[in-house]
């Protein structure tokens, strides 16, 4: 299998690498070539780009033998049987940890040119390179992002010898390669155009990419009028943003809740903007009365709604338990119909917004488990009273939370294009 370049790799890279979208990786690209690569698969995942600086420690009288690798942080692995059949002191290891720790640094800066190292804490970490030919750049590379804590690890290259790859598979959770030919003799045979990249592509490609990335904000709120009350909210921009999507939060919930912020995650992804903010103030909670006061949530709802007008895009909701009949209440108030564009439920109750429901114009999908029997019985119900085109959406075997591998994967799915399907034909594809 042969490639054009190193961009056609990663286009064709992404495309088996589609499945991790929902994951919401950070892609990792091993300069120089690599970063080609890595920045064609973050373009197609909608995921954000860095590069990860790995530099081999070599034993001081045969360098190309590595005793181990650092990387920024601070991480640093070592293979204690090369150190001890090495005979390399403890004086080795720091003078050649101090060498390369300081090119190390003039790598990252001059790549990133001054911004700030991606954190990999408890994140699906995307490594990609051009190819693999030993196996040991790539090795280092997974073992320092795991000790800048990586949770997950999946290692992508376009062409890789096949004998490196069981050491790799065994240094990453996963290994996505297109091609590890029997006739494998170096990387740059398996590509048309294979010229050397410059630091200066490297650090442009960063560069495109960062502006790329969704710009968040923790926002406070009025609402109420007057006095009124202020609510904490988190709004996140993509770049070239075509909507914002105001999260209504359910029972108990909250604009930390992890379902909502993996569909937003999700919706940012896509080019939406998103707006998660608490509906009621951490006293107000304490009353339970207040959670199911639905005529209260959608009227602070409606009062957001003129707030976020004012980032003069089109707008939606996306509704969970309670805060999906907020939702639906609030896009039937005169203040906020006119400029609700569609409406999500998920694991909603509709029904609690019946009094308004027959006057909704906006289309609504509503999401429910197949095995939530009551919930869906509800919105069954609902669904016949509504006003608008609407669709019920069964995800099978899924229960209330949605906790069942696969099925929030499937709701950000269906909120997405629900959503971007029904934007004015103003707002773009």
């Amino acid at each position: 299998m042969h490639f054009t370049d190193r961009a056609d790799a990663g286009r064709q890279l992404a495309e088996r690498l589609r499945h991790l979208e929902f994951d919401n990786p950070i892609v990792l690209g091993l300069p120089r070539g690599g970063v080609v690569v890595a920045y064609e698969v973050a373009q197609a995942l909608h995921a954000p780009l860095d590069v990860i600086v790995v530099r081999k420690l070599g034993v001081p009288y045969h360098r190309e033998l590595g005793f181990g690798a650092i990387g920024e942080g601070g991480a640093k692995v070592l293979s204690d049987d090369i150190v001890r059949m090495g005979h390399v002191s403890r004086a080795d290891i720091d003078t050649v940890e101090h060498r390369e720790e300081a090119e190390l640094a003039r790598q990252a800066h001059r790549f990133r040119e001054g911004r700030p190292r991606t954190s990999l804490a408890g994140r699906t970490v995307l490594i990609v390179d051009d190819g693999v030919a030993t196996g040991a750049t790539a090795l280092a590379a997974c073992e320092v992002a795991r000790a800048q804590g990586a949770a997950r690890i999946v290692l992508a290259v376009p062409v890789a010898s096949p004998q490196s790859l069981p050491a790799l598979r065994h240094a990453a959770d996963d290994v996505v390669c297109l091609s590890a030919p029997n006739a494998f003799f170096a990387v740059g045979e398996w590509y048309h155009d294979f010229s050397q990249t410059a630091d200066d592509e490297v650090s442009g490609l960063l560069k495109q990419a960062a502006a790329r990335e969704p710009r968040t904000t923790e926002v406070d709120l009025a609402v109420g009028g007057g006095a009124g009350t202020r609510l904490a909210g988190t709004l996140t921009m993509p770049a070239d943003a075509r909507a914002l999507v105001l999260f209504a939060h359910g029972t108990g919930s909250s604009r930390h809740s992890p379902r909502n912020r993996a569909v937003a995650a999700a919706l940012n992804q896509a080019g939406l903007g998103t707006l998660l903010f608490d509906l009621l103030t951490s006293a107000e909670e304490a009353d339970r009365a207040n959670v199911f006061d639905i005529e209260l949530l959608a009227g602070r709802l409606a009062d957001v709604t003129e707030w976020a007008r004012g980032e003069n895009l089109p707008l939606a909701y996306f509704g969970a338990s309670t805060g999906a009949a907020a939702a639906l209440w609030a896009a039937a108030d005169p203040r906020a119909a006119p400029y609700v564009s569609s409406v999500v439920s998920r694991g909603g109750r509709p029904d609690l917004a019946a009094p308004r429901l027959g006057e909704v114009s906006a289309p609504t999908l509503l999401i429910v488990g197949g095995r939530d029997t009551t919930v869906l019985e509800l919105n069954r119900r609902a669904q016949e009273a509504l006003g608008c085109p609407s669709l019920l959406h069964v995800v099978p075997g899924a229960t209330h939370l949605f906790e069942e591998p696969g099925a929030l994967d499937e709701v950000a799915h269906l909120a997405r294009d629900w959503l971007a399907g029904h934007l004015p034909a103003t707002a773009g594809p």
